[in-house]
């Protein structure tokens, strides 16, 4: 088991304008906000974080494939491409580690669109309405299914 371990953050289309919208469904912290959180937390837990936002579906795909043999989990947020990316579906399926997507918003109390993501089928799990404390949780969750196997 290494020592220190490696999660890959992945934040997909639209992700970049949290927090702009306090009142909206994703509420009042920033993306970088929520990264300064994961830190923390994969630091308490003796990990590090790469955080990344991209909005372009390829870019997305080519950081899973990079962190291959690289990253020891993924945390992923696909955006408004969880609904309809069977590209991400199948890079997190390639990816060989674990790997937990999160919605910040309760994607059930929204539009019927929102209610199946293909990328969920490639996912150990999914925080789904926790808010931007879903993204911690995630990251706890990779370093304790990677450290209790």
């Amino acid at each position: 088991m290494v020592d220190k371990l490696h999660i890959e953050v992945l934040n997909g289309p639209n992700t970049n304008l949290y927090g702009l919208d306090p009142n909206g469904p994703y509420g009042k912290l920033t993306l970088a906000d929520i990264e300064e959180r994961c830190r923390a937390k994969a630091e308490t837990l003796g990990a590090t974080v790469r955080f990344r936002q991209s909005s372009a579906e390829g870019e997305l795909i080519d950081w899973i494939h990079q962190a291959r043999g690289k990253a020891d989990g993924i945390v992923i947020n696909g955006g408004s491409l969880s609904y309809t990316s069977i590209g991400l579906m199948d890079a997190l399926a390639s990816f060989g580690g674990p790997s937990f997507q999160v919605h910040v918003s309760n994607v059930f109390k929204r539009e019927a669109i929102r209610h199946h993501s293909p990328i969920s089928q490639a996912v150990a799990g999914c925080l789904i309405g926790l808010g931007a404390r879903g993204y911690e949780f995630a990251v706890e969750a990779v370093i304790r299914t990677l450290r209790e196997d």
